[in-house]
């Protein structure tokens, strides 16, 4: 077997080979394939799970929540499976909450994040029970007031705080410099606070911000958490009664063979160092980190075909299905379900789209596929789904999760009926 496709250097959790199969638990993905079709999100329900414990892990001593980022991928199983270990959930959508109701997960331990929360989105969440609503604007926070004192609610707020930091990522993933759209600048953020302080029946009790995603150096944090912990006790000190501090999600993952995934232990001991003895509670809200590595996109070889000096392999996933790489130039390793041709060819691998864009691999050493063979996207647990569309009129994929001996269509296929549904032509 070639070595890029071993057991234990490829990028993607929960899923292993077995006698040149990829497996994920007791089922190989030709089986899951044969059953639900292609192309299909397999997702590992064990890998999920270990990724979440790992934060309560590397956290035990200081009082924190894990708040999930359902944006990641909001899979009502996986939310269920999430709520079952105690997750809490950070959501950026009336939709988003909607979702974590139905999968059970308790509203009271929901943060509600968003740079453009609506008037029907706020009664939602505060008729919902929301534990916390973060606020990123002054008229925002302005709105909230006039929406609970309608409602007769006194909402947990927090304001988020942009802390002019360059997390070093891709620009379409960073949040955390001036320039962008999200929070509050860090210099405005005392009087903001002083001045919504007064606005009944609002209770300020937390500081938020997030930097960005994909952050592969822990240390990036570092400053956020002194800005965060100044301002805190800034405004202690003016008696407004700040418990927490909520410091997002962002770490990185690996995407290619060998590449590292930022390291949530060192996550933990930065954040114990800094918060040891304090008696502020630590909120993070990871998503990328829990999900990503723990799904593929199965997808099955419809052609092989030479242009020039270019081969393309042409398969049924496609950008509607997983847009990152057209979107953000994006790596996923792309796997042989059956191993059994040590012979590589160059190519690009591509779907149905009616876009040059549409790639799901680009110039790529690949195993010399044939037309009818299954290959796995690697890691697209996260930011995969959640992002497709039916753009050229295609229904979307399939979602399956595994748990061991247990498989479990997540969502079946939409079908072309689904496609219209809620149209209507005009005659």
């Amino acid at each position: 077997m070639n070595r890029s496709y071993g057991q234990c250097d490829f990028p993607i959790q929960g899923f292993q080979y077995s006698s040149d199969l990829l497996r994920c638990g007791a089922f190989g993905m030709d089986a899951v394939a044969q059953r639900v079709g292609t192309p299909t999100y397999v997702y590992s329900a064990e890998a999920i799970r270990e990724n979440y414990r790992s934060y309560s892990r590397a956290l035990k001593g200081i009082p924190h929540r894990v708040h999930y980022a359902v944006k990641a991928n909001s899979c009502l199983a996986i939310l269920a499976l999430l709520a079952r270990e105690g997750a809490g959930f950070d959501i950026v959508s009336g939709g988003e909450l909607y979702r974590v109701l139905k999968a059970g997960g308790d509203p009271r331990e929901v943060v509600y994040s968003g740079v453009g929360k609506t008037r029907a989105e706020l009664q939602y969440a505060l008729q919902s029970g929301v534990g916390t609503i973060h606020c990123e604007s002054e008229p925002e926070l302005a709105l909230l007031r006039d929406v609970a004192t309608e409602l007769g609610a006194s909402p947990a707020v927090g304001i988020r705080v942009n802390p002019d930091i360059d997390a070093k990522t891709h620009p379409y993933i960073a949040t955390g410099l001036s320039e962008h759209k999200f929070g509050v600048a860090v210099e405005d953020a005392e009087g903001l606070y002083q001045r919504a302080s007064e606005w009944s029946p609002l209770r300020l009790s937390s500081i938020s911000c997030h930097v960005g995603s994909q952050i592969r150096d822990v240390a990036v944090f570092t400053d956020a958490v002194e800005q965060l912990l100044s301002l805190a006790y800034r405004l202690r000190d003016q008696g407004l009664p700040i418990d927490a501090l909520n410091l997002g999600g962002g770490l990185g993952i690996g995407y290619a063979t060998g590449e590292p995934s930022t390291s949530i232990s060192a996550y933990g001991k930065l954040l114990s160092r800094a918060f040891e003895g304090q008696d502020l509670q630590i909120g993070i809200e990871p998503g990328r980190s829990i999900v990503g590595q723990a799904g593929i996109l199965l997808s099955r070889v419809l052609y092989r075909k030479r242009s020039g000096r270019k081969t393309f392999l042409v398969v049924d996933g496609a950008m509607n299905d997983l847009v990152r790489p057209a979107l953000y130039q994006a790596h996923h390793e792309i796997l042989p379900v059956a191993s059994r041709n040590s012979r590589s060819v160059r190519c690009d691998v591509v779907g149905p789209i009616c876009e040059s864009g549409d790639f799901l691999a680009a110039d790529r050493m690949l195993p010399a596929f044939e037309p009818g063979d299954l290959l796995a996207v690697a890691t697209a647990g996260a930011y995969g789904f959640v992002l497709s569309s039916n753009y050229n009129a295609r229904p979307r994929a399939a979602e399956v999760l595994i748990d061991g001996t247990k498989m479990r269509i997540a969502r079946r296929r939409e079908t072309l009926e689904d496609l219209i549904r809620g149209e209507e032509a005009w005659k």
